[in-house]
């Protein structure tokens, strides 16, 4: 899993699974979902990050060895 921060572009987006998205879908007018082939999501992307989430703060937790 990755997360990545575009502050230029105030994006937030967290990859979920690697791969290659086959389509998106629009949850509201700044969501949006990446689904596989198998319509399994695979990112999400949230766009005015800053004003929809607490962007400057990240907790991990339970990660697998």
């Amino acid at each position: 899993m990755k997360v990545k921060y575009f502050e230029d572009t105030d994006m937030l987006y967290i990859e979920l699974l690697e791969g290659m998205a086959m389509k998106s879908r629009d949850l509201d007018e700044n969501t949006v979902l990446d689904l596989d082939a198998q319509g399994n999501v695979c990112a999400i992307t949230f766009e005015h990050a800053s004003e929809r989430t607490d962007i400057s703060r990240l907790t991990v937790e339970g990660i697998a060895a």
